[in-house]
């Protein structure tokens, strides 16, 4: 199995999820191989899952922080990304490692990333059972929540995914964050009071984590890159292929920001 490999600067959210969408495009054609792709954002970004209502997004405090929003193709709710590393496996539905829906290609795909966080010394496991209820799929908080094959480290959940199954393929996202404060998120969302706001954050933070207040250190962004290459070279037999964007892709981006994900606002 040969996969492309890239590692893309930091971009807008509207650019970062355009490139995944023109990836997914060309593989479709034919005219990219499976794309294992690391990326960061800037500035920081609250992304909302594909059929998370806009409502839940508080418009002036997220403005006031200069942060950016932008929707996924992606389901789950809301992730605020700073501070984290962010991966996308882009595929044909029928590849070995895609196939055969999304529990089953999810599941392949998160013994890859617990290969990867276990490689920087996390104590970490693999939410086994779905924990989601129809009152926790209320919550607009992506991190509060952990969900089947999701890592967790003592219940907390560390790396948060989504995947979108089209007829151009699949396409996973998923953040491992490795540092700062988990609960700005809380900042930028929309809650009944002050008082719902800051118990929002404590449930956060009884619930999710970061690689720095498990390991008490920082790990840096190309450290946690390399550990997530290795993760899918040794745990998927994955080989890879060190790569760039086309000039299709690139160009097929653009047009997706414009047309598509820079509307948010």
């Amino acid at each position: 199995m040969i996969w492309r490999f890239i590692k893309t600067p930091p971009s807008t959210g509207a650019w970062n999820m355009a490139v995944d969408e023109a990836i997914l495009e060309h593989i479709y054609r034919g005219e990219a191989k499976p794309t294992l792709r690391l990326y960061a954002w800037n500035p920081p970004c609250l992304s909302l899952g594909h059929a998370q209502p806009f409502k839940d997004v508080d418009i002036e405090r997220l403005k006031s922080y200069g942060w950016d929003v932008v929707r996924r193709v992606t389901g789950g709710r809301a992730i605020l990304h700073t501070d984290e590393i962010t991966y996308s496996v882009t595929g044909n539905a029928d590849d070995e490692i895609l196939s055969g829906g999304v529990m089953e290609s999810y599941n392949r795909l998160s013994k890859a990333l617990l290969y990867a966080v276990q490689s920087l010394s996390l104590p970490v496991q693999v939410e086994e059972a779905n924990h989601k209820t129809a009152s926790q799929n209320l919550n607009p908080v992506c991190f509060e929540v952990p969900s089947s094959y999701e890592i967790t480290v003592d219940g907390k959940k560390l790396i948060g995914s989504a995947q979108a199954r089209k007829k151009e393929g699949a396409l996973q996202h998923g953040s491992l964050p490795l540092t700062g404060d988990l609960t700005r998120i809380c900042d930028a969302l929309v809650f009944e009071n002050e008082s719902a706001r800051q118990e929002a954050k404590d449930r956060l933070l009884a619930r999710a984590t970061t690689v720095e207040s498990v390991l008490g250190i920082n790990i840096s962004w190309d450290t946690a890159a390399n550990a997530l290459k290795q993760g899918f070279e040794k745990e998927l037999g994955i080989e890879f292929e060190v790569g760039e964007l086309s000039q299709s892709e690139l160009k097929r981006a653009e047009e997706l920001v414009h047309e598509k994900y820079n509307h948010c606002l």
